[in-house]
């Protein structure tokens, strides 16, 4: 290993040390994307900070599928969609590393190796971002936007409501025929456990308004 080693020209020591930490660097990231960590050390080379995590969209904040709080279309979206990102230049200098290395015996133009490596090394980018753009469409398609789809649905209390906002319980309501549970409050009087319910208005994504079903008056 020693001999061959040494026995390498400067420029494939170089090559093959960034093919090999490229390739490192792509397990890891391909083991934390299967634990649920995906896109956390996504960030772009300019320095700021990109994160694939879902923000915090009861405060404003833009979610993953860039949407603010109240399901607006921010332009941005996660999980590699930016060009500029450490996970597309790992991906790019993966491609490269092994395209230009398997080459090396077969390729003897150095330009044409250095053209071919290039193009592969872009083709894996460009692949990987198709990759997120259409996962990200999924979790998209799979999420529920409460802003639109809650208000005059019906359910139960599953904690009680105290009277005229004193403070939150919780309700269980069916929303694009899928049961969601919410925190809730209430103008009117307590309303108790296994109450029925029909939502108000959104106070937040987490939040609703909520009153007692039987108190509409028709």
């Amino acid at each position: 290993m020693t001999e061959w080693w040494t026995s390498l020209e400067p420029a494939m020591k170089v090559l093959w040390a960034v093919t090999l930490s490229a390739s490192l660097v792509f397990v890891i990231q391909t083991v934390m994307t299967f634990l649920g960590a995906a896109g956390d050390s996504d960030f772009d080379i300019n320095s700021d900070f990109d994160t694939d995590a879902p923000g915090d969209i009861s405060d404003g904040s833009v979610d993953a599928g860039g949407h603010d709080a109240a399901g607006h279309d921010t332009g941005h979206a996660g999980g590699g969609m930016n060009l500029l990102t450490f996970r597309n230049l790992v991906n790019f200098l993966l491609g490269f590393g092994w395209t230009a290395i398997l080459l090396q015996g077969t390729v003897p133009s150095v330009s044409l190796r250095l053209l071919i490596a290039t193009l592969v090394g872009v083709a894996l980018v460009a692949l990987v971002m198709l990759l997120f753009k259409w996962l990200t469409g999924m979790q998209e398609s799979g999420n529920i936007n409460v802003y639109k789809s809650a208000v005059d649905c019906q359910g139960t209390v599953y904690l009680t409501i105290p009277g005229e906002r004193a403070g939150e319980g919780k309700v269980q309501i069916t929303i694009n025929n899928a049961v969601r549970e919410y925190a809730a409050l209430t103008d009117g009087p307590t309303l108790k456990t296994g109450t029925r319910i029909r939502v108000v208005e959104v106070i937040s994504a987490t939040t609703l308004l909520v009153e007692e079903l039987n108190s509409i008056i028709i």
